[in-house]
């Protein structure tokens, strides 16, 4: 006898043409999307205004050694990582470049090339990325274990408030640590440079250290820096957002970690573009 087809499995893989409930769906994710954003802008504009209150009380907002730890952690920790990436990447990106321009007699220009793409651009974007897949989950990972475990709610029946204790020394050792990593990144990438330029392309490195100083000017340095302490806030404040919203146990933290690092690297990306647009078009 013939079995009559499922339906509800039909109905399961079914996939919804109706235009409202498409139309819903959209809504529904764009406003999801706004009250991430709005949630993690309260989220750092809190942190702020704590610290700020205990300091003018005269308190201590947060523990020396706590600063002093995660600074360690996150920059010291990251030097070789981050200046071995950028060595590496300033070496390819000075091998092609340099073969491009040798078929037009131009090799001359790579030093400049690449120390101006590290020092406004690719210094802190990739140090941002690094740093978002090492140091950002590790501090969620860290704050969502916390959770979890009730250690947050003990800190809080305690009186201290987790925002000044947990969140704000993590973030102000990765706001103040970024710019000096960028700065690692992109001399790496340009000792990278004069040492393919010197090999491949018979520059020697004091007209090398002419062609880098003639190119580069005090607005890219400025931009690299400006974007490096953005970079910083932004991947501190995702970080420990997603580390204290943890839900569900372990599966939780393993959930939260691997989002955490998505969005920082997306939020990255992102506000560097927009960066970008902004200074080409008011700064040209």
């Amino acid at each position: 006898m013939a079995q009559p087809p499922n339906t509800n499995a039909d109905s399961d893989n079914t996939i919804e043409t109706n235009p409202v409930v498409v139309v819903q769906s959209v809504g529904q994710l764009g406003r999801g999307f706004l009250y991430e954003i709005g949630s993690m802008f309260w989220f750092l504009v809190n942190t702020f205004a704590e610290t700020m209150d205990n300091m003018r009380r005269g308190r201590a907002p947060f523990r020396a050694s706590s600063f002093f730890r995660h600074t360690e952690r996150a920059g010291v920790g990251s030097v070789p990582l981050v200046a071995m990436v950028s060595f590496f990447l300033g070496l390819t990106m000075a091998l092609l470049t340099g073969y491009q321009l040798e078929r037009f007699g131009t090799e001359r220009l790579v030093p400049g090339l690449v120390a101006i793409a590290f020092t406004r651009e690719l210094g802190p974007l990739l140090t941002g990325i690094m740093l978002a897949a090492r140091i950002g989950a590790a501090f969620t990972a860290e704050l969502g274990t916390m959770q979890v475990s009730e250690e947050v709610e003990a800190i809080e029946a305690m009186g201290i408030s987790p925002l000044r204790f947990l969140v704000a020394p993590r973030l102000l050792a990765l706001f103040s640590l970024m710019p000096c990593l960028s700065i690692i990144s992109s001399v790496a990438a340009i000792a990278a440079t004069a040492l393919i330029s010197n090999a491949y392309f018979n520059i020697a490195f004091v007209y090398f250290n002419d062609l880098v100083l003639s190119s580069l000017l005090i607005r890219d340095i400025i931009t690299g820096i400006m974007k490096s302490f953005l970079f910083g806030l932004l991947i501190g404040g995702i970080a420990c957002y997603r580390g204290l919203n943890v839900k569900g146990g372990a599966s939780g933290v393993g959930a939260s970690t691997t989002s955490s690092v998505v969005t920082a690297i997306t939020a990255v990306i992102a506000f560097d573009t927009i960066f970008n647009v902004i200074y080409v078009i008011f700064f040209p």
